[in-house]
């Protein structure tokens, strides 16, 4: 079977790729798949991982058709949002710097994971005509983003900017996101991972406990945002039945079939 992680070492660095074909979709498999990862590279005592995607996309967020597909088993849907916001806690809450190679678009659950991360390099698109795009649109297809998310958001962005990016359910082209502070880097698609490696490697120069030591103080906040109290799980499933969701959701759908 093919690894639904891709990884490749660099010195004390760790590169991670999702490759689940043909836009990294986050079902259950793919966001476990991520945690054991994450935990391998931990193990492996790795001081730094980088966090990318596939060439023109990063991750399409969650895997629609099949969270569609498990129709009003409740359980199985709890079990699905659990792995994506298990895989977006272990993220957030690593005690080594990663940084999200934003290898192209990364919409909903992409954009959450790469919110996780310390520091965001996106991919500038070669045409200035279909850029590249990142953010949070989950109101345009009928869901509420959980209170913790907003608060990644709005630590990147502001708290005004935020809003309005979330209540629209906004996607960010790339020159805009780097503007706003939404990602720190653009690069060209072939140069997002290797600056990744860079970013990481001047970071890692540092003396190495006062750097993870400032580091874990600042990034209180992230933990915070991705604990149970500000996700609210089982009030995020029970919204997915409501009428309007799911009649975006089959719109949703319906396109990802043409």
């Amino acid at each position: 079977m093919t690894p639904l992680i891709e990884t490749q070492d660099i010195g004390a660095i760790r590169c991670l790729r999702l490759a689940r074909p043909p836009v990294n979709a986050l079902n259950p498999d793919l966001c476990r798949a991520l945690i054991a990862a994450l935990e391998h590279a931990l193990a492996d005592d790795v001081r730094g991982v980088v966090l990318a995607g596939s060439p023109k996309i990063f991750s399409a967020g969650l895997d629609v058709p099949y969270l569609m597909s498990l129709g009003d088993q409740r359980g199985a849907l709890l079990e699905a949002w659990q792995a994506f916001f298990g895989a977006a806690r272990r993220l957030g809450e690593l005690r080594i710097p990663v940084v999200a190679a934003i290898t192209g678009h990364a919409p909903a659950g992409g954009c959450v994971l790469a919110l996780c991360c310390d520091y965001r390099i996106m991919a500038c698109s070669e045409d200035p005509q279909r850029p590249f795009a990142i953010g949070l649109n989950e109101t345009q297809v009928g869901l509420v983003v959980p209170e913790g998310i907003q608060m990644l958001m709005r630590r990147v962005v502001g708290e005004h900017r935020a809003e309005r990016l979330l209540v629209a359910g906004e996607m960010v082209p790339d020159e805009h996101a780097l503007a706003i502070g939404l990602v720190d880097e653009l690069a060209g698609i072939d140069a997002v991972v290797p600056r990744a490696i860079a970013w990481l490697q001047a970071l890692l120069a540092l003396p190495h406990q006062p750097m993870l030591q400032t580091r874990a103080i600042a990034r209180r906040a992230v933990v915070e945002a991705l604990s149970p109290t500000y996700i609210q799980l089982e009030a995020f499933v029970d919204q997915w039945w409501e009428a309007g969701t799911q009649a975006a959701l089959q719109g949703l759908l319906a396109k990802l079939k043409k």
